[in-house]
């Protein structure tokens, strides 16, 4: 299936639009779907979907293991590692390339694949191999955050979400490819960026789901139904999707009113931008999609939105 890519003629245009051929042919195939391993449950349910995905796909599995060396105490009280040590290095990363063959092993039907084992934080390992692969997807296991720990340590998975330059797709339950049927995609219309709506047919077409875009109002930002309808609708036509529909729903804050307009119509997929904010502004302000990631039980597809 071909997906087109629509270029705005001005800056600030969505009326104007030109097809390009060559940003197009950029976005016609899912080649490369990456899949950190940690043996954890969620990480297993992660690769489970992964491995439908990469069939349905023809995408080719890149299952990476990054293996963390826990830092030990000195007399002095300062932190050391046992880096030094290359036997210790080489006998380390042996054990667990010879777990992760043998958890592959124990897999039937296994689509094509390349086992990375590699020492390191696990953020900048899948960082560095998801640049260095050029990997088109992240289906990552999440078991979420809460509370104080959120804010101050965060999850590997929401600091994905806030920095890669693909798609992530957080995955806590096990999930059939084939049962997805709704998508929720929340949207002002203002973020809309061309990759984010191109990313994300892709991944509809993949999942043959319907794509539900709403508008959440609340007390303090409420805009009128038929106005809001009108622009979703408009840009709906203006981006060529199909499928879809329209809806404004009312709550007490957008989050809140995400996740219940989910489970209002049944949702297998909570589809959102994301702006990647770091540091201080991430603090102050939070980031929208990483929170729903975080609290959000059913499956989440996140796409960092380029800087303007």
């Amino acid at each position: 299936m071909i997906n087109i890519r629509l270029i705005p003629d001005g800056p600030h245009s969505i009326d104007n639009f030109i097809i390009s051929k060559f940003e197009y042919q950029n976005f016609t195939a899912m080649k490369k779907i990456l899949v950190p391993i940690d043996f954890s449950s969620q990480a297993k349910n992660a690769l489970y979907l992964a491995m439908q995905l990469a069939k349905k796909s023809g995408a080719k599995l890149f299952l990476l293991n990054m293996v963390e060396i826990p830092a030990v105490g000195d007399p002095l009280g300062m932190s050391v590692s046992p880096l030094g040590s290359k036997d210790f290095m080489t006998a380390l990363l042996d054990e667990r390339k010879k777990r992760m063959n043998e958890f592959i092993s124990k897999i039937e039907e296994m689509p094509d694949h390349k086992l990375l084992v590699n020492m390191g934080n696990v953020f900048d390992g899948i960082m560095d191999t998801q640049r260095e692969e050029h990997i088109d997807l992240i289906v990552m296991g999440t078991k979420g955050a809460s509370g104080v720990k959120e804010f101050l340590i965060g999850s590997n998975t929401e600091k994905i979400v806030r920095r890669a330059s693909c798609p992530v797709l957080a995955v806590r339950e096990k999930a059939e490819l084939d049962s997805l049927r709704n998508i929720v995609f929340p949207t002002t219309g203002n973020e809309l960026d061309e990759d984010l709506i191109t990313y994300l047919k892709q991944f509809q077409n993949l999942t043959g789901s319907k794509i539900h875009m709403v508008r959440v109002n609340t007390p303090n930002n409420f805009e009128r139904d038929v106005s809001v309808e009108k622009l979703l609708d408009t840009l709906a036509k203006r981006f060529m999707l199909k499928d879809y529909t329209v809806n404004v729903f009312n709550d007490t804050a957008v989050d809140v009113g995400i996740m219940n307009f989910a489970t209002s119509i049944d949702a297998d997929v909570i589809a959102m931008a994301t702006h990647g904010r770091t540091g201080l502004d991430h603090f102050v302000s939070g980031s929208l999609a990483e929170d729903i990631v975080n609290h959000n039980k059913i499956l989440s597809w996140t796409y960092r939105i380029k800087k303007q």
